[in-house]
């Protein structure tokens, strides 16, 4: 074995993640990991590399085996973006400094054939280990990740998404026996996902993926690994057969659970029956109160089944507007931008109706940020006019949300200056998001992702919108949540229009597909499978 989690326990905030956490991941195996959000499929990750311990039982690790994990946004490297990430060649690095050395001493006649004899050893390690297809293996990265041209940027004044980017080609170009990505799709454009899809089923290491991309699991992993209540189940195939199996798994456990209490049941109704009939005896038949008590006894002894949590606790998300918009929503008639000697957007015409979905997509840089924040009024065109129809009303989800709120107020206090509203009647709107108790009173800073968007939803819900704008809005929500939101998005009378790079979504929500390419805006009907040849076409 590669990885191997024993009996492992973790209490993290008072809270038992894990009582007894057994996994084990094989050299060369590709493995998904997923769960609802705070189940603690982070944290293991973390016990993995070491920065966090357990409570109890063992993680074993091969002798020498390199794992390559992105945690964070990397920061504090002082030269450029190619800079850094020669750093991912240290051994490399080493024999090439070397090589340099040795190329010094040869220019002395007195150590020329010792340096030349040392220099060839070398020379040939450093080939064989592939030292001169480095810059070769940087560009190929970075133009996969879409960073070639970040390359000779300082990676100083690169944005927080562009640091992940570089960090995971950082993490790529290691070549770890064990890969560990933590959602990896969140910051990538459509083709980088593509691209990314590809290296990994070419990878030879170990690849353990923590992801809610239903696309990328089923292009990526062999086995997926389910954790719930503190447990991990493995189950044998990619992400869409692990559903099917789970399914089966889950109505099997029901059957036996039924089958279980109705033998429960028989058992105590005869326990009842013979103590009634002893006690009925004259004298009291012993034999009966013998058999009843031998029934007790393996009733106690009896293994209890839990009953299986076949309908888990989603989100109640209902998106209705109040008051329909006229027939045209939003119309664009040549909207340019330009940002110093860059024209991102060129020319634009949009002509959006009431009901329509559409999604927007395209690389990241392309644009679509800048061409949401002029429809939204937040920035302004250079060339061109925007036209808002009718009884509009706009509810705007970012790519992260509640960024403007102030980190130590609570989260009920901000729900209610939304929403006027009682505290109580507050409470019980939040429970319906999965809020519950004293949870709605922690302040907003320490609201995860998934936390902030499905407090931005529960806003949305209860505003009468009628035009929903969503910047990649299933970023940071588990599984369940997603298809809440697309179930939502699917019952609302209202009008969409969407940023995403979630290719379920893109194909279950989205009928209209506009595809933003060098400052132009193409549009097609039909979700993003059904348009996709457009785009490379263009």
């Amino acid at each position: 074995m590669l990885i191997t989690l024993k009996d492992v326990k973790k209490i993290m905030g008072g809270n038992i993640l894990f009582e007894k956490l057994n996994l084990e991941l094989k050299p060369g195996e590709k493995l998904g990991l997923v769960g609802r959000n705070g189940s603690g499929k982070s944290t293991i990750f973390k016990l993995i590399t070491g920065t966090e311990d357990c409570d109890d039982g063992q993680v074993f690790i091969r002798k020498q085996a390199k794992i390559g994990y992105l945690e964070q946004i990397p920061t504090g490297h002082e030269g450029t973006v190619k800079d850094y990430l020669m750093g991912a060649f240290e051994e490399l690095s080493v024999l090439q400094e070397r090589m340099r050395k040795l190329e010094v001493e040869m220019l002395d006649p007195d150590k020329l054939d010792k340096a030349l004899a040392a220099y060839g050893e070398i020379q040939n390690a450093f080939a064989e280990a592939g030292g001169y297809e480095m810059d070769a293996q940087i560009a190929r990265t970075a133009n996969g990740l879409h960073i070639a041209h970040l390359l000779e940027e300082p990676f100083a004044r690169l944005s927080g998404g562009e640091k992940t980017k570089v960090g995971l080609a950082y993490v790529l170009l290691q070549q770890p026996d064990l890969l560990l990505l933590d959602e990896p799709t969140n910051h990538l454009d459509l083709s980088a996902i593509e691209w990314l899809e590809n290296f990994l089923a070419n990878y030879a290491g170990a690849v353990f993926i923590i992801s809610h991309d239903q696309y990328f699991l089923d292009a990526t992993v062999s086995r997926i690994a389910d954790l719930e209540d503190g447990e991990v189940t493995v189950y044998t195939g990619n992400f869409t057969s692990y559903l099917k199996q789970k399914e089966a798994k889950l109505l099997q456990e029901f059957e036996a659970y039924k089958e279980q209490q109705k033998k429960i049941k028989k058992m105590k109704e005869t326990i009842k029956r013979l103590k009634l009939w002893a006690n009925q005896a004259n004298p009291p038949n012993e034999g009966l109160h013998k058999r009843a008590r031998n029934m007790e006894r393996a009733l106690e002894r009896m293994e209890k089944l839990s009953r299986p949590n076949i309908d888990p606790a989603k989100m109640k998300l209902k998106l209705a507007a109040d008051e329909r918009s006229g027939e045209d929503v939003i119309r664009l008639e040549s909207i340019s931008k330009r940002f110093g000697d860059r024209e991102v957007l060129r020319n634009i015409m949009l002509h959006v109706r009431y009901k329509e979905r559409l999604a927007i997509v395209g690389d990241n840089g392309s644009g679509k940020s800048t061409l949401v924040k002029i429809v939204l009024g937040t920035l302004e065109a250079d060339d061109g006019s925007i036209k808002v129809g009718s009884s509009v009303r706009v509810g705007y989800l970012p790519q992260h949300p509640l960024e403007e709120a102030d980190p130590a107020m609570r989260m009920i206090d901000y729900f209610r200056t939304a929403i006027s509203v009682t505290e109580a009647q507050a409470r019980h709107m939040l429970a319906a998001f999965l809020f519950y108790g004293y949870a709605v009173f922690q302040p907003i800073g320490r609201l995860s992702g998934g936390e902030r968007m499905r407090l931005k939803l529960a806003i949305f819900m209860h505003q009468g919108i009628n035009l929903l704008i969503l910047d990649e809005p299933t970023n940071h929500l588990d599984l369940e949540s997603r298809e809440v939101l697309e179930e939502a998005l699917g019952r609302f009378d209202g009008t969409v229009i969407g940023i995403s790079h979630d290719r379920h979504l893109l194909n279950t929500c989205f009928d209209q597909t506009a595809y933003l390419e060098d400052g132009s805006l193409h549009r097609h009907p039909g979700n993003y499978e059904q348009t996709k040849a457009h785009w490379k076409s263009i």
